[in-house]
């Protein structure tokens, strides 16, 4: 199963998807080197911030193993809800990533040798206008030309 990693530095952020097993066992706020994740990130130290797993369930850390936890939560930590003495219990999982972990979120603590802004790729519409010529605006989004089709008249046969 693919994990989906997210890297973030800076308030840029970018997503590796790795078969890598060595983030396996391992429990957020633990540091990994990126050279186990992808030879692109070689010399780098990466924290382990947070984890979802592939319902959606999110892991939180000081939660014991990899299993479900039913947790009652009132403000913080996964609680949208800002009702005032409002109390929920929710379904999390375990602070130690397993094989059921969809996407791992980390943050770069050691820079490597790359820049960081060399693995980002670019958004799909400033390639896009670069390719015709076109200036990039931020915000915008390039405007899709109209076709236009053309409806012959018939007359009746008399």
């Amino acid at each position: 199963m693919p994990f989906k990693i997210n890297i973030s530095h800076k308030g840029k952020t970018t997503q590796i998807e790795t078969e890598s097993e060595v983030v396996v066992g391992k429990k957020i706020g633990e540091k990994i080197k990126g050279e186990d994740i992808s030879e692109d990130l070689a010399g780098y130290t990466l924290e382990i911030t947070g984890t979802s797993d592939l319902s959606g369930f999110p892991g939180k850390k000081g939660l014991e193993g990899q299993g479900y936890h039913r947790e009652l939560l009132t403000k913080g930590f996964a609680m949208k809800n800002k009702k005032k003495g409002l109390r929920l219990r929710k379904t999390l999982r375990g602070e130690e990533i397993s094989s059921k972990t969809n996407q791992i979120n980390t943050k770069v603590i050691k820079e490597g040798s790359k820049k960081f802004e060399s693995l980002i790729s670019k958004p799909k519409i400033e390639e896009i206008k670069e390719e015709k010529g076109e200036e990039t605006k931020p915000g915008k989004k390039p405007k899709e030309e109209k076709k236009e089709e053309k409806v012959e008249e018939t007359k009746p046969a008399e």
